[in-house]
């Protein structure tokens, strides 16, 4: 089997296709996360404690230049080495955010999954030939 044919097997395998939907779905889903957190739940966090913002929350760890505006994008921009853990606190209740969402759709899933294990099967008839050899044994057992 030449390797362009293994990898078109393998392209168009069900699982690499539903593993691409997710990863398509995941980062557009990742961006309606980030604009909740960034746009909604950020600023009222900031309102709740006193309109403070927390994308410019940073530590200036070395020296500014002189003339470079006391801002963190103007010192990013110099050069100046600084910790922005406002940034990481975003990111932060994005992914508790995130997380708590996803284990939400696991928990229902699994939910549906469990209701459908517990419905009864229908009873399903043995084959012919089965059906037969059992005829067999049975009326061979009789005296």
């Amino acid at each position: 089997m030449s390797i362009l044919s293994e990898f078109k097997e393998f392209a168009v395998k069900g699982n690499v296709i539903d593993l691409a939907v997710g990863v398509i779905i995941g980062a557009a889903f990742g961006k309606i996360v980030d604009s909740i957190v960034a746009d909604i739940i950020m600023p009222l966090v900031g309102l709740v404690f006193g309109k403070l913002d927390f994308s410019n929350l940073y530590m200036v760890l070395g020296t500014a230049p002189a003339g470079v505006a006391n801002n963190l994008a103007d010192l990013k921009k110099a050069g100046v080495p600084v910790l922005a853990y406002g940034n990481f606190i975003t990111i932060a209740v994005n992914f508790v955010i995130l997380a708590f969402i996803i284990f939400m759709m696991v928990k229902q899933i699994n939910k549906l999954r469990k209701t459908q294990a517990e419905a009864p099967a229908a009873p399903v008839a043995p084959p012919e030939d089965i059906a037969l050899l059992r005829e067999i044994r049975d009326s061979l057992k009789r005296p």
